[in-house]
């Protein structure tokens, strides 16, 4: 009766992890009885960190909208594309985040970047830092109807307290005049305080053209590149490579 109120009263409590844990102690008395006092608070204080620590990851991770699940231990490191194992072990860390440096990802089409990208942002959501992901292009038309509905000043302050914001495909498509001021707005709220990852077809010594506009393109470069972390991949598509494995071992 008294092991029924305290579960009660944990879970009332919402230490939702500690009362899982103490009906396993409960259940399981031959695994415990061993085990002291202080032996057993530890392992349910435990167990509260480790489901708080799980939640927490899970909701970042819904936020973050990622556009693939992508997990470290899933890279592939033998496809040759230029992928230093030790350069991306480092950006692993998310010490980048910390240090509010930015990641630049660009190569050919299918070369994994969105994949690393995801991979990233996976392990920031894993450290407990916030993520939200975006095709450039959709992030620029929401921005230009933000202005029209009054969104506008709710969307850029959403995004400057984003940890680490991911835009995706950067270049396929020419800004408007209002895109790269909104745009500048981003990279200015960002710069030297939260981190940036660009994806990009396009090598960064064309980015100047594609963005349209030479002094907003200084301006907004300038803040993308400065403490930036480049990753720069080459060779074929993975995704051919893989079909043609594929049809190979049919």
């Amino acid at each position: 009766m008294l092991n029924n109120q305290t579960l009660q009263s944990l879970r009332s409590l919402k230490l939702t992890g500690m009362a899982d844990g103490l009906e396993q102690q409960l259940e399981q008395p031959s695994t415990h009885e061993e085990l002291g006092f202080e032996e057993r608070i530890a392992l349910l204080v435990d167990r509260e960190s480790t489901y708080r620590h799980n939640n927490k990851v899970t909701r970042l991770m819904e936020t973050a909208k990622l556009k693939l699940q992508a997990y470290p231990e899933d890279i592939d490191y033998q496809h040759p594309r230029g992928l230093q194992k030790s350069q991306f072990a480092d950006l692993l860390s998310s010490h980048w985040i910390h240090q509010h440096h930015n990641v630049l990802i660009t190569g050919p089409t299918g070369c994994g970047k969105t994949y690393l990208g995801c991979v990233l942002a996976t392990q920031a959501c894993r450290h407990g830092l916030s993520v939200r992901y975006f095709r450039t292009s959709r992030l620029l038309e929401s921005l230009s109807i933000a202005h029209g509905d009054g969104r506008f000043a709710k969307l850029i302050q959403q995004l400057a307290k984003t940890d680490l914001l991911i835009l995706d495909d950067w270049g396929l498509e020419k800004m408007s005049l209002g895109q790269r001021n909104d745009l500048l707005e981003i990279m200015e709220d960002r710069h030297g305080l939260k981190s940036t990852l660009i994806t990009s077809q396009l090598p960064i010594n064309q980015w100047h053209k594609t963005i349209g506009d030479a002094t907003l393109a200084d301006a907004i470069l300038d803040r993308l590149l400065h403490n930036s972390h480049k990753l720069k991949l080459k060779g074929e598509s993975m995704r051919k490579a893989m079909s043609e494995f594929a049809e190979v071992d049919q």
